[in-house]
C-alpha cells in the first residue's frame, strides 16, 4: 500500500479533482457569456457523505464516542455527478442566463477552497512523512 492511497488522502484527490471539474464548467459559462440562448452550468456539489461511506468501505469509519456528538444525516440532493443548467434571474433579450459577476465570484470561492483542499493534502503528507521519520 503506497502512503498516498490512505483514505483520507484520496478523499482529498477526489475533492481536488472535484474543483478541477468545476473550474473548468465556470470557465464555459464565462466563455459562452455572449452566446446566445447559453445557460450558465454548475457542477453539483462535491458529497463528503458519499466519499466518507466510500472511504469506509476500505476500512477507515467515523462513530460516535460521545452521547454530545452530532450525527451525520444525508442529503436530500441528487449526488449524480455532472454539470447540470442552474437558473438565473438575470436573462439577457438573447435568451443568455450567464451572470458574468455571479460566475467571476464562484471562480474566486472555487480557486479559494481548491488552495485550501491543496493545503490540507500537503500537510497531511508532510506528517505522515515525519511520522515515518522521512523528514
Amino acid at each position: 500500500m503506497s502512503l498516498t492511497d490512505l483514505p483520507v488522502l484520496d478523499m482529498l484527490k477526489s475533492k481536488l479533482q472535484w474543483h478541477q471539474t468545476r473550474q473548468s464548467v465556470l470557465a464555459e459559462n464565462v466563455a459562452n457569456a455572449d452566446t446566445p440562448d447559453y445557460k450558465a452550468r454548475e457542477v453539483q456539489r462535491f458529497d463528503f457523505e458519499r466519499a466518507m461511506k466510500f472511504a469506509a468501505q476500505s476500512g477507515v469509519s467515523t462513530k460516535m464516542t460521545n452521547a454530545g456528538h452530532i450525527a451525520g444525516t444525508p442529503s436530500p440532493e441528487d449526488t449524480s455527478p455532472g454539470a447540470r443548467e442552474t437558473s438565473s434571474w438575470e436573462i439577457t433579450p438573447s435568451g443568455n442566463a450567464v451572470s458574468l459577476e455571479d460566475q467571476m465570484m464562484k471562480v474566486t470561492q472555487n480557486q479559494m477552497d481548491y488552495q485550501t483542499a491543496s493545503s490540507l493534502y500537503t500537510r497531511a503528507l508532510g506528517l505522515l512523512r515525519i511520522a515515518l521519520g522521512n523528514t
